[in-house]
């Protein structure tokens, strides 16, 4: 007679246990997975800075034009150059002529520096690292004014993160090995002095060039998680590391504030409110970026778990803005977007 399903669970769990024997390792069996699995997926999952880490990584392959990375950036005048040591760069006689010239960096794109059509520099012709020329439009006038280059990224200033830590006077250091991505503290986070170290931190998020990118990524999440009282206080100090990163208009770096943001809001009580006076320092750029989301059609985003879109997450930035931000957060956002719509009372 043929076997029940019983006989034939019981006859594959035996099976399965002796491959596991004989494989050395342990197999767990269940047939439904187990509840606690659902709280653990997020901290499975990379952190932000190993995040970016893997999404350069993946484009370096992808596109094998040699134009993606710090490097090729650098020559565009777009991120700052490093020094020749610890100690400043080496003295002029001692380098190669083609070594001492700097590359210029250029106007913003909102300087005005930009050809009309009608000027002798044509329409193909590109000055400066951003392509400063415009196409070959007829249905434009001959005397349209220039583009604002409002959403055109800007160059990234030398940030303080990176001095202080070439010094060797932050207390952090790459765990070596790891390959979850962790960092080494020299000394216990409860004891940092926040008003210091916290704007430091900030500040480093402008950078796009490793180990200084994920050690400021990194430690800012730590300081956070770690912080409790001792965020509210700093809150004045990091309005302008947040409003530079930001005013750089580099996505990837947005992104990475953007999330930093809505982790600070998050991370204690009456930090919302604390932010509601300085939402004219912060949210113009989120007023110019706001629709900048991925439109692909019919086609799947695999990387949404990676939240690198920007017009998303200002959406989502901007409701955890109203909703911790007390009473008076919601028209002092619609001041500065006036397109928002409030999550609160909809």
């Amino acid at each position: 007679p043929p076997l029940s399903v019983d006989l034939h669970i019981a006859a594959l769990r035996a099976g399965l246990l002796a491959l596991s024997k004989r494989a050395g390792e342990q197999v767990i069996l269940r047939t439904e997975p187990r509840r606690e699995e659902a709280g653990n997926e997020a901290a499975t999952m990379p952190g932000p800075a190993m995040t970016l880490l893997t999404e350069e990584a993946l484009n370096k392959i992808i596109r094998r034009d040699g134009k993606v990375g710090s490097k090729h950036e650098k020559h565009r005048g777009l991120l700052p150059f490093g020094n020749h040591s610890l100690f400043g760069d080496f003295p002029p006689d001692y380098m190669p002529s083609h070594l001492t010239q700097k590359i210029k960096m250029s106007k913003s794109m909102s300087a005005g520096t930009l050809p009309r059509l009608g000027s002798s520099k044509g329409f193909g012709s590109s000055t400066g690292s951003f392509g400063n020329g415009f196409s070959n439009n007829p249905h434009l006038p001959q005397d349209a004014p220039p583009r604002a280059g409002s959403t055109l990224r800007r160059p990234v200033a030398h940030t303080q993160f990176r001095t202080f830590y070439d010094r060797g006077d932050l207390p952090i250091s790459v765990m070596q090995g790891s390959g979850s991505g962790k960092i080494v503290w020299k000394v216990d986070i409860q004891n940092l002095d926040y008003h210091h170290y916290l704007p430091i931190f900030f500040d480093g998020l402008r950078e796009k060039e490793d180990p200084y990118r994920f050690l400021a990524v990194t430690a800012t999440y730590d300081m956070l998680d770690h912080g409790g009282s001792k965020i509210l206080p700093v809150v004045p100090q990091l309005i302008i590391p947040a409003k530079t990163a930001l005013n750089t208009r580099d996505e990837e770096i947005m992104c990475t504030m953007l999330k930093v943001l809505q982790k600070l809001v998050l991370s204690g009580d009456m930090i919302g409110e604390a932010l509601v006076p300085y939402y004219r320092q912060i949210l113009p750029t989120f007023n110019i970026f706001k629709n900048k989301n991925l439109n692909i059609g019919h086609n799947i985003d695999y990387s949404q778990r990676k939240r690198l879109n920007l017009g998303q997450l200002i959406d989502e930035t901007l409701d955890i803005f109203e909703t911790y931000g007390g009473e008076d957060a919601f028209i002092n956002i619609k001041y500065m977007i006036p397109v928002y719509e409030s999550c609160v009372k909809h």
